[in-house]
């Protein structure tokens, strides 16, 4: 779980480190910086419900949800990201890790980053994609056809392998511009 946290946290740190610099060297307002932060924080976070609806919800009757459903009464999140880490390769059909989700993500995302002053939304957002883009990235590397089966869940056709290259770059670079337009709203 160490190396799944570092891979969702990293970039957002960084992308913290370098904004907060070019926001100093603009004489940013202090709160900027709060905002800042609590939207990375809390948007890298919120995909990690899909979970919960999977085990609560969609499939209630597993053992593993209810080894998540007593973990969560008894405030124990500790053993409930053991039981993540350990079975979320079986969750293929989350709500939020889905190739339309992504799509709405960007839609809205462009929507807010064009049109919003508000830095907890923008920051919120780009955390969400960064940390979608992270799970697809994860995946791709260690197993593309379970990105591929989670990715396109529901679907009658799948993106082909040969594309998902071609899928993540795509969704790279429209995250690059959505830090970029972060970074230079000072």
């Amino acid at each position: 779980m160490k190396r799944e946290l570092q891979l969702h946290f990293l970039p957002l740190l960084i992308i913290f480190s370098v904004t907060s610099l070019v926001w100093l060297f603009f004489h940013s307002a202090y709160y900027n910086f709060i905002f800042l932060f609590l939207g990375l924080l809390s948007g890298s976070l919120i995909l990690d419900i899909d979970h919960l609806i999977f085990w609560f919800y969609l499939r209630p009757n597993l053992e593993e949800s209810r080894l998540a459903l007593v973990a969560w009464k008894k405030g124990d999140f500790r053993s409930l990201l053991k039981l993540l880490e350990s079975t979320h390769l079986n969750h293929t059909n989350l709500i939020f890790h889905h190739y339309f989700f992504q799509v709405v993500l960007v839609l809205i995302s462009f929507f807010v980053f064009t049109s919003s002053e508000f830095i907890f939304a923008k920051a919120f957002l780009l955390a969400v994609n960064i940390h979608l883009l992270v799970d697809e990235f994860s995946d791709f590397f260690q197993n593309p056809h379970h990105l591929q089966d989670w990715l396109f869940a529901r679907e009658n056709k799948q993106l082909p392998l040969r594309s998902l290259k071609t899928y993540l770059i795509f969704f790279t670079l429209i995250s690059l511009v959505f830090t970029y337009l972060l970074i230079s709203f000072s």
